[in-house]
């Protein structure tokens, strides 16, 4: 079992920046694939990005947003800079075991975290 906690969520203007940090509880945290995926009120969730060796992204956040772990630490970590009012959304931490390649399908992810909300104002 793991728990996963996200923190660093809050409220920026357009173009600015937010650092959102997932910590996961266990020893194995190395064994696992961690993803980012976001749910924007009345839309279905989505993939945002995630992280086995390399970070995979969704188009939409490529070249804005980036992922980075830290196995020492049992952190995940997701850049965002470059923001616009459509990342507006509550962003997830999600975990999943590792299988040979980085699943973009939530549904694929064992945990999960509570969610962080991020506001991005025009």
């Amino acid at each position: 079992q793991v728990q996963l906690v996200e923190s660093g969520g809050g409220l920026v203007q357009a173009g600015g920046s937010l650092r959102l940090s997932c910590v996961a509880s266990g020893r194995t945290f190395s064994w696992y694939t961690m993803g980012w995926f976001r749910q924007a009120p009345g839309k279905e969730r989505e993939f945002v990005a995630a992280i086995s060796w390399s970070g995979v992204y969704a188009d939409s956040v490529k070249g804005r947003f980036t992922i980075s772990r830290d196995n020492s630490k049992n952190t995940v970590s997701l850049q965002m800079n470059s923001l616009k009012p459509e990342d507006t959304a509550v962003y997830y931490c999600a975990a999943r075991y590792n299988s040979g390649y980085v699943s973009t399908d939530g549904d694929e992810y064992q945990f999960w975290g509570q969610g962080t909300q991020v506001t991005v104002s025009s």
